[in-house]
């Protein structure tokens, strides 16, 4: 099925979740976000937050500097 993640068409398997959209564009363990559709999902619901077919994910890192 086809997803855009930030920004970008992608290619995941059927059932895939978030926390499998997050592993494959960040592989940072902390300071990652995740929202579905524009709506924020807590880390703790990504691995039970599966996608359909056209939802929008965007991943964001913090990144730090000054």
């Amino acid at each position: 099925m086809k997803v855009i993640v930030n920004g970008e068409p992608r290619e995941v398997p059927e059932g895939a979740s978030v926390a499998d959209v997050v592993g494959a564009v960040s592989p940072a363990a902390s300071g990652v976000a995740a929202a579905l559709n524009d709506e924020v999902v807590r880390r703790s619901a990504w691995a039970a937050t599966p996608l359909r077919d056209a939802d929008r994910v965007e991943v964001l890192t913090a990144v730090q500097g000054g």
